[in-house]
C-alpha cells in the first residue's frame, strides 16, 4: 500500500513506516500531522485516483524532528568587471514519519 501526497507544494510518495523530508512547516504545534492532500493511492489491487484529491482519504504522519539542509553556495563572478558576490543559504526542513495511510 502507498499512497502519493501534496505537502508544501512538493508531491512525495510515501508507504508505511517510511521516512522522508519536507520543507519547513509552519505554525506546527503538535507532533502529528494529518495531510488530506491524496492525490494517488494503491492498496492491493485497488487504485484511487484523485481529481484533483482522493475524497475521504489522508495519510498520518509524526514529526521526527526539524533540521537544516546543507548549506548551498551561490557564486557570481563577473569577467573584466572585477566585481563578484557569494551568498550562502541553508534551508530549514522537516522530517516526517508516516504512521497510517487511510482510504475511504
Amino acid at each position: 500500500m502507498y499512497a502519493i501526497i501534496e505537502l508544501n507544494g512538493d508531491q512525495v510518495k510515501c508507504e508505511k513506516n517510511d521516512v522522508f523530508t519536507v520543507n519547513h512547516i509552519k505554525g506546527q504545534k503538535s507532533k502529528t500531522l494529518k495531510v488530506k492532500e491524496v492525490l494517488f493511492g494503491k492498496k492491493g489491487n485497488k487504485h484511487y485516483i484523485g481529481e484533483p484529491y482522493v475524497k475521504g482519504a489522508y495519510v498520518e504522519c509524526d514529526i521526527l524532528r526539524e533540521k537544516r539542509d546543507k548549506k548551498v553556495i551561490a557564486f557570481k563572478y563577473r569577467d573584466r568587471k572585477s566585481s563578484q558576490s557569494k551568498i550562502g543559504h541553508r534551508q530549514d526542513l522537516t522530517e516526517l514519519c508516516v504512521k497510517e495511510i487511510h482510504f475511504e
